[in-house]
């Protein structure tokens, strides 16, 4: 009996797509017609006991149950684009479970980060030209909490027009604030009595 006698071309074709192929198919004993099953192709990886459901990389929790380049960017100043490049850089599989990552790779990972000005061009930074040092570098975690806040502060210090905007809570980067930003009390139209 062929599976094309019993689905038509276009039906088995959605099927597969959605992964419900293997469930909706009769009992064939084994006869696919040619097809791979959406099932029998996954890989599954087993847990063995190095296994950490939670990596500590940074100063930071990781779920060990995401894949690598996905667990790095819950490192705050860690996008996609520096995972990675850190896990090319180490030579670890991006789509393999952090849980499954070594102690030394973990060391490898975190000391790239901290030196990671000196791997990537400075346009790949999130701080250039410092104001106080004047450098290239990228911060991690709390330190880009701290310069944040700092920056701020020192712009109200000097009471530049900036500083003067983010003390008042209003927008900074020249919105406008006629209909959006609102805040306090909310006044509606309201009608003339005659």
């Amino acid at each position: 009996m062929k599976i094309s006698a019993i689905i038509s071309k276009s039906r088995r074709q959605f099927l597969y797509s959605t992964f419900l192929y293997k469930d909706l198919l009769p009992d064939l004993k084994g006869i696919t017609g040619g097809y791979i099953l959406a099932d029998d192709n996954k890989k599954k990886e087993e847990k063995d006991e190095d296994f950490k459901y939670i990596v500590r990389i940074a100063n930071a929790d990781l779920d060990g149950e995401k894949p690598a380049i996905t667990a790095l960017t819950g490192i705050k100043g860690v996008g996609s684009r520096v995972a990675d490049i850190v896990t090319k850089k180490i030579g670890y599989p991006k789509n393999k479970k952090i849980g499954h990552i070594s102690d030394e790779d973990a060391e490898k990972i975190e000391d790239l980060l901290i030196e990671l000005q000196e791997h990537v061009p400075e346009w790949f930074l999130n701080r250039q030209k410092d104001w106080e040092l004047g450098d290239d570098i990228h911060l991690l975690s709390t330190e880009l909490d701290m310069n944040h806040r700092d920056d701020i502060n020192r712009l109200r210090m000097i009471r530049c027009y900036r500083g003067i905007r983010h003390e008042n809570g209003h927008k900074v980067r020249g919105q406008r604030t006629r209909s959006n930003g609102r805040t306090g009390l909310t006044l509606g139209v309201s009608k003339k009595r005659t």
